[in-house]
């Protein structure tokens, strides 16, 4: 988006970047984590802290030992397009898998885990390759929301903790917090505005909508993206 609106964020430091997307990510995470709840009160499932932890494992495990690479040699508008167009062809052929269960298991979280260390990649939405592992493991759409929603939350406020201890260990610049509070506020606000929309996928009859929705933007990438790796 800031290539697309022509703004200079190409320029600062990868860390900065990588902040301040955390920040966003923080800022929607509160309504995503109602929203599940609701779901899954309406369901009339319990959130289950040590299934929840499993979650963690593998994008903690992949975070340490692949930020750093990952941050130096993606991130471009290039690997950013086909990261999208990879991960909603992905979500296609996932959907077409039978809905076989509504509830789900030790196995699911762990799937759902690697999904959330594969989003990692720029370009790869966590909540997006927590629908498709869901959905690749045979759980019902409304299954797969449910998981993807309460995934998010620890991966999500992991990653803002850790970003938020280094960046106050490099020192921050003043206007650098400013921007990252305003953004999780926007996200905050925009999470919140969209929210109703987020519930509604639970009567979802296909996640076709949402894959080619991310096709489409990694296309748009692709044809911007210059020489851009």
């Amino acid at each position: 988006m800031p290539r697309l609106l022509g703004w200079r964020y190409a320029s600062l430091p990868g860390d900065a970047r990588k902040s301040f997307e955390v920040a966003l990510h923080a800022g929607s995470t509160p309504v995503l984590a109602a929203v599940g709840l609701r779901a899954g009160r309406r369901a009339g499932e319990s959130l289950d802290p040590a299934a929840l932890a499993l979650t963690l494992l593998p994008p903690v495990a992949a975070g340490l030992a692949l930020e750093r690479p990952i941050e130096r040699r993606l991130g471009g508008m290039r690997s950013v397009g086909l990261a999208q167009i990879g991960a909603g062809a992905a979500l296609l052929l996932a959907d077409r898998m039978p809905q076989q269960r509504n509830e789900n298991n030790v196995g699911d979280h762990l799937a759902v885990g690697l999904g959330q260390a594969i989003a990692l990649v720029p370009g790869v939405s966590r909540s997006g390759a927590a629908l498709t592992a869901g959905r690749l493991r045979g759980l019902s759409r409304p299954a797969s929301l449910r998981l993807a929603l309460t995934s998010a939350v620890p991966v999500t406020l992991g990653a803002a903790a850790l970003k938020s201890m280094r960046a106050t260990r490099a020192g921050a610049h003043p206007e650098l917090v400013g921007a990252a509070l305003a953004g999780a506020g926007a996200a905050f606000l925009s999470a919140a505005a969209v929210s109703p929309l987020v519930d509604r996928l639970e009567q979802a009859r296909s996640y076709a909508p949402l894959a080619v929705y991310r096709i489409g933007l990694g296309l748009l990438a692709l044809a911007t993206a210059g020489r851009d790796r």
